[in-house]
């Protein structure tokens, strides 16, 4: 499925060293995509804010600042979709990147077609975002989602939670929907693994725990039931309601000229 962006998207990979920059930036000009390569934790913030990329690659470990307070930095002034690269594969050092809003991460040494799977993928998710920004106010919008004190503003990609609102990456607002939108019903990890990232290779099963993990975090832990050895549910408290969109009234029938 190709990205269906009116121009080539423009990615911005922040890597140290530059045999993996160059190999990275070589594969994705590949693709067709428009790459820029900044060798520290200033200058990518400083090209983040300059090119306002569609996608970030970005190390965890750089020189001057690291990769996270990159990533906050980069966010704090624009969302855009972040793919973090990391040589420890810590969930720990996952769950605290996915914290400051990347979308994704990948553990190094990493196979260059599973990256641009990936790269593909967010891209996918992030047009998705701008179309459904598109139709916000309009008559196609999709109706909000409603379960117990949670709200899920699919129009606006906005969640909340009783009276606070609840800021998600477009990864774990995909996911929070895509379980949301069919209650008490198990996915498997594979399942939205192809559902959410658009991937059909079981190999990132982990990055489906990590983002659950983080959803649990930022909502609570008793939205997101686990079922052991096979995927997740969401399962909101017994007795709650669920607000589907509103069915449109019956017309009545057409009273006959006899009657």
């Amino acid at each position: 499925m190709a990205v269906t962006s009116a121009s080539p998207a423009v990615v911005l990979v922040v890597e140290d060293e530059p045999a993996i920059a160059t190999a990275v930036a070589n594969r994705l000009s590949a693709e067709g995509w428009t790459v820029e390569v900044a060798g520290d934790g200033h200058a990518g913030v400083a090209a983040a804010s300059r090119l306002r990329p569609g996608l970030v690659v970005l190390d965890v470990m750089l020189p001057g600042i690291d990769g996270l307070e990159v990533c906050r930095r980069i966010q704090a002034e624009r969302a855009v979709p972040v793919l973090m690269l990391t040589a420890r594969d810590d969930e720990t050092d996952m769950l605290i990147g996915l914290g400051v809003g990347a979308d994704d991460y990948m553990t190094k040494p990493f196979s260059m077609r599973e990256l641009v799977a990936r790269c593909k993928a967010l891209l996918r998710r992030n047009e998705r975002a701008l179309q459904a920004a598109q139709l916000a106010g309009t008559d196609r919008q999709e109706p909000p989602i409603t379960i117990g004190d949670v709200v899920i503003d699919r129009a606006q990609r906005r969640v909340s939670r009783g009276a606070e609102q609840v800021h998600l990456t477009p990864t774990e607002f995909d996911l929070l929907v895509t379980l949301a939108s069919s209650p008490r019903t198990v996915h498997t990890r594979e399942r939205l693994l192809a559902e959410v990232w658009d991937w059909v290779d079981a190999s990132g099963t982990r990055t489906v725990d990590s983002h659950v993990k983080a959803l649990r975090r930022k909502l609570g832990p008793d939205l997101v039931r686990t079922v052991h050895g096979v995927g997740y549910a969401f399962d909101p408290p017994s007795g709650t309601a669920t607000e589907a969109p509103a069915a449109p009234a019956p017309t009545p029938p057409e009273r006959s000229a006899e009657g």
